[in-house]
């Protein structure tokens, strides 16, 4: 996930859409728990992780595509959250039509790639797989750039807003990210990603 900092708490959800929608393009904005929060421009090999997932998910899954950072999605019990994913895998042309922010009705998986900021462990760590597990989508996929390690989630519980099932692997591992999503991805190469 890309540098974000907190700006305002509490706000509802159509005001969070209202300052979305003019904010400058240079500015991205996520809602999580009632909080706004800004999205930085991530650096040059969170860029190179996910180019590197979205060829890979090219080259085994040709059905589908790896939405990269400006897919918006409803996220959170009754749609009260707003985030934009590093990676939002759904079927080809899965998102025409579709306005600024997208029900997750029809997405296998999201991906985020941890950032080296404070806020990694609350935001891509706990919050996020919660909004993602709570409104059911399949397969969470974590690049944690700081513990050298991809983890998977799978197995939303939307009541309990956790994902049941949680794989964890070393860089340089093969991880098999399950059905839907069904691609067995080498690892080694993250390790040129790493500070």
């Amino acid at each position: 996930m890309t540098v974000m900092t907190e700006r305002t708490s509490h706000m509802r959800v159509e005001e969070f859409e209202e300052i979305a929608s003019i904010a400058p393009e240079t500015v991205t904005l996520e809602f999580i728990n009632g909080r706004i929060e800004e999205k930085y421009v991530p650096d040059g090999d969170h860029d190179e992780i996910v180019r590197w997932l979205q060829k890979r998910c090219m080259q085994h899954r040709p059905d589908l595509w790896l939405y990269a950072s400006e897919r918006g999605l409803k996220v959170e019990p009754y749609r009260k959250g707003r985030v934009r994913p590093d990676g939002v895998l759904a079927p080809d042309e899965h998102f025409t039509g579709h306005g600024e922010w997208s029900a997750p009705d029809g997405v296998l998986m999201t991906v985020e790639v941890t950032s080296h900021d404070g806020d990694t462990d609350r935001r891509d760590r706990v919050e996020k797989p919660a909004a993602y597990a709570a409104v059911g989508i399949p397969v969470y996929l974590l690049v944690d750039r700081d513990a050298c390690a991809v983890i998977v989630h799978t197995h939303p519980d939307p009541k309990s807003g956790c994902y049941l099932d949680i794989h964890r692997a070393p860089f340089g591992e093969q991880v098999v990210l399950p059905e839907p999503v069904d691609i067995t991805l080498d690892t080694e190469i993250l390790k040129n990603y790493v500070r």
